[in-house]
């Protein structure tokens, strides 16, 4: 079974652009919100926010015991990268974020923890020819290309996302993030598979899952759901019931069972340690739901592609 982590940033402040929800927190505060989380059993640091003390995180981390499901570099910040990070036309920007990438990379290490995962929101454009595109992938292969070798026991992972706060983001889909990570050829890149974003981006998350995994570059799984209009960061299955099950049966058949699941789950005005328990707890029958489900029996409805007997089929498993 998959265990379950939340992003630390989301422990803190949250706001939007018309309204501030929760107030910031320190990293002690967050963290001891975090131990309050029913079903947690670890974290997703934010960097730089969680690393300004290194020596602080580590003691806080132990003294909680905590889990690291993964790091997660935020590649977009106020005052820097305004034109994108990794696919920045300037050589001198690239190499800042390439460098602070591999301090990430080596702090990330020294916590025994193997996976990054950074959401390149301002790689992108707004307008038509506003970039170009052929420049712009050459630059993010060869700062990733980088990023990568220095050190192969690292993954790093792309969580794509189609808009935000471009119209247009240079990684978008799960598809362009797994030709992206062929282009490049490096083993240790790969995919973050967002549900959010994928259902945002017209995609079913199953199928997304099957793709990148069949890529060999399904690195890791943030769970949330929206209603297809926005990334909401909503509890899971808020809209998209069965195709939650879909994806955590189609995960379990791809071997993505024993590895994290990160919550991008937003709180606003409710509480913070009560919504992500019960982000865990739906997650965790949604998965009992999927559990359900009678291999043969499946394949079979799969192979006659018949909707009239495989979605009554589904509701037989919730008993009805």
């Amino acid at each position: 079974m998959n265990r379950l982590s939340v992003i630390t940033a989301f422990l803190g402040g949250t706001h939007n652009r018309y309204m501030n929800y929760q107030p910031d927190r320190s990293l002690e505060e967050k963290l001891e919100m975090a131990a309050r989380i029913e079903g947690l059993d670890g974290l997703e640091l934010a960097y730089p926010a969680d690393f300004q003390d290194p020596a602080l995180l580590q003691d806080l981390l132990a003294r909680h015991e905590f889990g690291l499901s993964g790091v997660n570099f935020r590649s977009r910040r106020t005052g820097m990268w305004w034109r994108g990070s990794f696919s920045s036309a300037s050589a001198a920007e690239r190499q800042e974020v390439v460098d602070d990438l591999r301090r990430c990379m080596d702090l990330t290490a020294a916590l025994g923890c193997d996976r990054i995962t950074t959401c390149p929101l301002n790689d992108g454009v707004d307008a038509p020819f506003e970039m170009d595109f052929v420049q712009a992938w050459d630059d993010a292969a060869e700062a990733f290309s980088a990023i990568c070798a220095h050190d192969r026991a690292v993954r790093i992972c792309i969580e794509y996302k189609i808009s935000d706060p471009r119209a247009r983001c240079l990684f978008g889909t799960a598809g362009e993030v797994a030709a992206f990570a062929g282009i490049v050829g490096a083993d240790n890149l790969g995919a973050t598979l967002d549900i959010g974003h994928a259902i945002y981006a017209g995609e079913n998350a199953a199928q997304s899952a099957a793709l990148l995994a069949k890529a060999g570059r399904l690195f890791y799984v943030h769970l949330n759901d929206n209603d297809g209009r926005w990334d909401w960061d909503m509890l899971p299955g808020t809209f998209h019931v069965w195709e939650f099950v879909e994806l955590f049966y189609t995960l379990r058949r791809l071997g993505y069972d024993d590895d994290w699941y990160s919550f991008d789950v937003f709180p606003k005005e409710v509480d913070t340690v009560e919504n992500y328990s019960a982000a865990f707890a739906l997650t965790r029958k949604l998965e009992t739901i999927a559990g359900r489900i009678d291999d043969a029996r499946m394949a079979t409805l799969m192979a006659e592609r018949n909707p009239a007997r495989t979605v009554p089929y589904l509701y037989s498993l919730l008993g009805l």
